[in-house]
């Protein structure tokens, strides 16, 4: 398999596993949705990681696949691509993308789609589609300026150059860089420490930031105090308050019930 799905504290790790750079060809994209959506649906899964093997989180996309493709094939196949990363984005749980080695075009494209970005110390991040004389075609023209504002997704658009990790945290597209070692066990930690919280809420706030800046701040508002209302009949919100009340803030032991 391309793709490997594993489940340990609460936290699905989806790893990408296509030696040596993780070039993301077509199998791997329909792999990385079927994947997404079977964790969507998991009760068990709390919060994800996307990780890489090798020396790579992904390089990019597969530059010889595309080469045979010609207009036709590509309109018939951009959907699916774009829908795979969507499928990610979309995901419930929150989600936090572990980058090193490179996260260049398509690799970059579907660590925006995670929710927070760690990266490792030397790992090079950039959409480099310009060069081949393309543009980003996986979301990147869409989710990058918003994570970074126009100009700054435009000029890395535009140039294709590439960043450092501590350049991509300057600009607020990574948001902690790690020492290789230290990479993955801490995106794990901060997948565990929220799957251990009230999942019913998390989920809540992920929708009503996402669909907020997807549809506007009135459409924003009326998802967040529908949530808002709709958790005080969750049994994690009465725990929380229970909690507060008798034992201080941020103590709560949540069973993860709606």
């Amino acid at each position: 398999m391309t793709v490997h799905l594993e489940v340990a504290d609460g936290v699905g790790t989806l790893r990408l596993d296509r030696p040596p750079l993780n070039a993301l060809d077509i199998a791997l994209q329909d792999r990385i949705r079927a994947l997404a959506t079977e964790i969507a649906g998991r009760e068990d899964i709390g919060a994800v990681v996307l990780a890489g093997e090798g020396k790579a989180f992904a390089a990019g996309a597969d530059i010889k696949e595309m080469t045979s493709m010609d207009q036709a094939a590509m309109i018939a196949r951009a959907r699916d691509l774009q829908d795979a990363f969507t499928a990610v984005a979309r995901l419930p749980q929150p989600v936090v993308a572990a980058l090193h080695g490179y996260a260049l075009g398509g690799g970059l494209e579907l660590a925006l789609a995670a929710d927070v970005r760690f990266a490792a110390e030397g790992t090079k991040l950039g959409q480099p589609e310009i060069l081949l004389g393309l543009i980003p075609g996986a979301g990147g023209t869409q989710r990058l300026p918003r994570l970074v504002g126009p100009s700054r997704a435009k000029d890395l658009i535009f140039t294709g150059r590439q960043l450092t990790a501590e350049e991509a945290l300057a600009i607020g597209l990574v948001d902690r860089v790690l020492p290789a070692d230290q990479l993955l066990p801490e995106a794990h930690a901060w997948a565990a420490g929220l799957a251990a919280g009230p999942a019913t809420a998390l989920r809540a706030a992920k929708e009503a930031v996402d669909t907020g800046l997807d549809a506007g701040i009135d459409t924003g508002l009326a998802v967040e105090r529908t949530w808002f209302a709709s958790l005080f009949a969750t049994e994690d919100r009465t725990e929380g308050f229970r909690s507060f009340v008798e034992d201080g803030p941020g103590k709560a032991r949540f069973r993860r019930r709606g």
